[in-house]
This record gives C-alpha cells, structure tokens and sequence, in this order.
C-alpha cells in the first residue's frame, strides 16, 4: 500500500518529467487551471505514468471523478490498498 506522501513524492516526479520542470508544487487542491500547459494531452501523460508507476489501471469512472492532484492520490491510494 502507498502513503500519501509516498504518492507526492512519486507524483513530483512524473510532473516533473511530463512538464519538464521540477519547480511545481504539488498540493490536493493543484488543477489544470494552475498549471500552464496542463492539457488534455498531459494528463494523459500523466495518467499512464501513474498507471505504469503502480500497476494499476484507472477506469473512465475514476478518471471522469478526477478533478485535482488530491483526488488523484486518493485514488492511487484507494487503488494500491
């Protein structure tokens, strides 16, 4: 089972690679709205790598209910329980 912080830290990583930057700031209420660039494109980046970094798989539910950086550590969370 992953931690919370376990899941940031790991998430830190791959917004850093999917955006290129390591200067983000990753908090439960960051969306794409603050973040420039954060398209549809990149989220799925971001999807898939966190798909691949815990083998899981997220299905359209989950992904239709993911609204924030929060929400996704709690289904990582939920999913890796």
């Amino acid at each position: 089972m992953a931690t919370e912080p376990e899941i940031y830290a790991a998430l830190k990583d791959i917004f850093a690679d999917v955006f290129m930057r390591d200067d983000l700031q990753l908090t439960p209420a960051l969306t794409a709205k603050d973040v420039k660039g954060w398209d549809s494109f990149k989220q799925i980046e971001i999807i898939m790598a966190s798909e691949e970094r815990w083998g899981i798989k997220f299905n359209t539910r989950e992904l239709d209910r993911l609204q924030s950086v929060g929400d996704l550590v709690q289904t990582i969370a939920a999913k890796t329980a």
